[in-house]
Parts: C-alpha cells; structure tokens; sequence
C-alpha cells in the first residue's frame, strides 16, 4: 500500500514538471513527450477498453489512467527496491540504508521507464477527421496550390504555410457578410456553411495544438487582427476567434500612432514565435488610412524520427541550371524511408517524417535524367488532382531501405499578400465596398494589408552528394537513392489530418 501511494506522488511529481518550465520551452516540450512516450502502451490498452464500452465520464477515465500509473510505478519501485535487497549484503558503506534504498528505488523506476520509452518506436496520434475537417483540408490544399501558382513567378526560393494562412483568413470570413462572404469563400475554396467551417479549425487547431505538446516538435502559430480602434469588435465575433481559432482580435492606433502600432504588432509576434518571427511588418506599412490588419505568423522546428549524422555533412554541388553549380553541405544518411515516382516517370517523391510520425516533409523532386523534368514542368504540373494522386500513391508505398541525399538550407519569407489574395478574387475585401458586418456592425471596416512570414530550418543530417544523372546510372548502387542535388518542391504536411502546414521551393540552398 506504500508502494501504491509513492507511485501515486511520483505520477503527481511527473505531471508537476510540466508546470515547472516556460510553457512550449524545449525542457517542457521534452517532458511532455516522454510523459507520453511512458504512458502511451498503458494508454493505448484503455483506449481499447473505453472504446468497447460506455465509461461514466471524462474524469474517470483520467483517474483510471493515474491509479493505473500508480500501480505501475509501485511495481517498478519494488523491483528496484528487490534488486538493492539482493546487493546491499555485498555493499555495507551506507549509514541511511532506508533512505538509499528508496532513493535508488525512485531512480531505478525512472531509468527502467526512460529505457523502456527508448525502446518503444515512436507512433502518431490518433485523428480522426470529421466530413467538415476533411472538407476544409482539401479546400485548403486547393487554395495552397492556386497561391502557389501566384507565388511562383518571384524568383528563387519560395515558403509560406497554407494552413497558417487559410486559418487566419478563415477567422476574418467569420465576420464577413453578403458579397465579401461569398468573394472569399470562392477564393479559399471553402464548402462549408461558416458555423461549420469555424469548427472544423477549430478540430485543426488542436490537432496542431497535440503534435507539438507530445511528439518533440516546436510548431508555433500566431493569428491576429489588428483594428482601428475606433472600430470596436462584436462580441460575438470576439468570443468566435478566442474559441475556436486560438487567435487574437486587438485595437491600435493607426490613425494617430502608426510607428507605434508597427512597433506593438511586431513585438507580439516576436514573443509568440520564441523570437523567431522578427519585424514581419516593415517601416511605412502601415499609415494613417490602414483600418484592418490580418497578422499570421508560423514557426517549425521538428527533429528527424531517423537522425542524419553531422559527420557526414560534406560540400557537394547543386545544380541551379544545367551549368550553374552553388556548393552546399549536402546531408546523407541510408534508412528505410518511402519513395515513389509519379505515373510518367517525371518525378520522384520521397517522405522524411519527423519524430513521433504525425509530421512528415514531402519532396517532390524532377528527375535529373530527363531533360522535359525540371521544376517549372513540376510547377505546371502541380494541381490538387496531381498532389492527390501523387501523395496517394507515396503513401501507398512500402518503406525500403534509401541513400538519401539532401542540402541543408535555412529560409524566412515574408509575404505582403494582398495584391495576390485580390488577383485570385478577392477584389471587395480591400475595399471600402467590403462587408465584415459579422465582426463591426458599422461595416466601414475593410483588410488594409495581409500579411505573411515563416520560417524553416532544415539541418543535420549531413552528408556526400554526387550528380544525380552519374550515381543513378551506376549499376552498383546497393539502395535506392534519393539525390535532391538540383531545384525541388518541398511540403510538410500532419499526417493525421492531411493538412499542408508549408509549401515552397528550393531554387538555391545558399540562399
């Protein structure tokens, strides 16, 4: 019985850490997740049992969890506690041979469950999607690709987040009325009526909210709009976006104070990224007519569910063109991932999840032996039928042991959008013919400017890369391999639900 109640404070202690560090802080993100790696097989068997049967209630079903626990940790205390019983005969230095002994009991359990959660492979989260979350995804996934198609004329590299993006203007197309509703909806192809579309990002929200929390990923998003103060919020509008998008609706002075705007909207950005966002509006920006801002703002950081070693990291050439080589530090490493290559033969897919499984980056690259596949061919190409059917058929594919090849590349991109957003049909909503009576019954209110920045970190894995055409031509290769060594399309997308968190391209790696 003392056992029992030991393990009950030690489960009580574990859950106290959480607590303890700066929230989504990496020694809270690593607690969080090795909290979960040990409760995840006692978790995975009472699922089974609340799914087979009506349990009373969400409470519990908590308290089964925490006295199961205990019960465990008890076991795993009077092992350790034997095994000191089985060795203190032999070792007679300890005066305090009770305190040692728990000590080394609390010890033993924590190093059997860290061992234990070592060897456990890591697995997703379970998602469910609802009709509504997989309609909003896929209208989500049409709306990436026809911005992409706008973005793609800048030159260079490009990256931005789809998801990012269509949740904050899914927040400002709850308080959109009559033609601006029916504007936005067509260019964001959303198909649900708002109630239910609202909901369905909300389903997304702590979908997102999961994967960062437990499986050692840092994916921090920030939505707000910044109103005129003069402009007041409906409160039904205010309470909407707190709920179900996670997001803030706030009032600045532009009219009268419009550095100082700049300034509190960029600092609020910058402590919801960890200071990885900075300045995401620029000087001049915002002036004296702005009335509406739509801030969005993402940040991604996750680690390789299989690790690439720095030691193999070594310059290696990537061809911008056909003549025109940048030397980069080209990462390699040989595991079993899945790759696949499209129908005609013209592209080669291979996915590289991050730890836990629930996200993986998707590549999408030309093949370097055809002269008709290069990216602009993928870019034409790239429709959501095409995506569909080629992240179907990778997703099909069985895992085979791969020699991979990749650059490592850093990127931030900031995007003013609202020429684009206009070009694809959004012509009232940065009007004053716009009709946001849902969230200011005056409707005077129109988006001034929308605005975008991410930022991306891809590192080791690191190793040696040979020209495309010259090692796939060679007969003795003993894997497969997957040489991203010239201009490729990347996508990091949640597994569970399908949504495409990034989108870009990368044209040059050293820039």
């Amino acid at each position: 019985m003392l056992l029992i109640l030991g393990g009950c404070l030690f489960e009580l202690f574990l859950f106290g850490l959480c607590f303890v560090f700066p929230r989504d802080s990496s020694p809270a993100l690593e607690v969080k997740y090795y909290l979960y790696q040990i409760h995840s097989p006692l978790l995975r068997v009472l699922i089974k049992c609340w799914d087979s049967g009506e349990w009373p209630s969400v409470v519990f079903r908590l308290l089964s969890l925490f006295l199961s626990m205990a019960v465990l940790w008890a076991i795993l205390f009077k092992l350790a506690l034997a095994l000191w019983t089985s060795l203190q005969a032999r070792i007679q230095l300890f005066k305090h041979k009770l305190i040692v002994r728990w000590s080394l009991g609390l010890v033993g359990a924590i190093v059997v469950a860290l061992v234990v959660v070592k060897a456990l492979p890591a697995t997703p989260i379970r998602f469910r999607a609802s009709p509504e979350v997989k309609s909003a995804v896929e209208g989500n996934t049409a709306f990436a690709l026809d911005l992409y198609q706008k973005l793609k004329e800048q030159p260079g590299n490009l990256f931005f987040s789809p998801y990012g993006i269509s949740s904050a203007l899914a927040m400002t197309w709850a308080g959109a009325r009559n033609q601006t509703e029916i504007e936005m909806a067509r260019t964001l192809h959303f198909n649900l009526p708002q109630e239910k579309l609202d909901a369905a990002f909300g389903a997304l929200s702590t979908r997102m909210n999961q994967v960062q929390h437990w499986n050692h990923v840092t994916l921090t998003t920030a939505n707000a709009l910044w109103c005129q103060r003069d402009y007041p919020f409906a409160e039904s509008f205010l309470n909407l976006v707190r709920t179900d998008y996670d997001a803030d609706a706030r009032q600045a002075d532009f009219k009268n104070a419009a550095q100082a705007a700049r300034g509190e909207i960029n600092d609020w950005v910058l402590s919801k990224t960890k200071g990885n966002i900075k300045g995401i509006i620029a000087p001049g920006q915002i002036t004296p007519e702005t009335r509406l801002i739509l801030c969005n703002a993402i940040y991604f950081k996750g680690k390789w569910q299989t690790q690439f070693e720095a030691k193999y990291t070594k310059p290696a050439p990537f061809y911008i063109e056909t003549n025109q080589t940048v030397t980069v530090p080209m990462m390699r490493q040989e595991d079993a991932f899945k790759m696949a290559r499209s129908d005609d033969d013209s592209l080669e897919m291979l996915e590289l999840p991050y730890q836990g499984a629930d996200l993986s980056m998707i590549i999408l690259l030309p093949m370097a032996d055809l002269e008709r596949s290069t990216l602009s061919d993928l870019e034409q190409k790239l429709s959501p039928e095409n995506l569909h059917s080629w992240l179907e058929k990778l997703d099909q594919a069985a895992s085979e042991e791969t020699s991979v090849d990749l650059p490592r590349f850093e990127t931030t991109e900031s995007l003013d959008l609202t020429n684009d957003l206009m070009a694809l049909g959004m012509a009232s909503t940065f009007s004053s013919n716009a009709d946001f009576s849902g969230m200011d019954p005056k409707t005077n209110l129109f988006i001034t400017d929308v605005l975008h920045k991410a930022f991306l970190k891809v590192d080791e894995a690191g190793t040696e890369a040979s020209a495309a055409a010259s090692i796939r031509a060679s007969a003795l290769m003993e894997h497969p391999s997957f040489i991203a060594n010239h201009p490729f399309i990347f996508l990091i997308r949640d597994n569970g639900s399908g949504s495409i968190l990034f989108l870009g391209r990368v044209v040059d790696p050293t820039k």
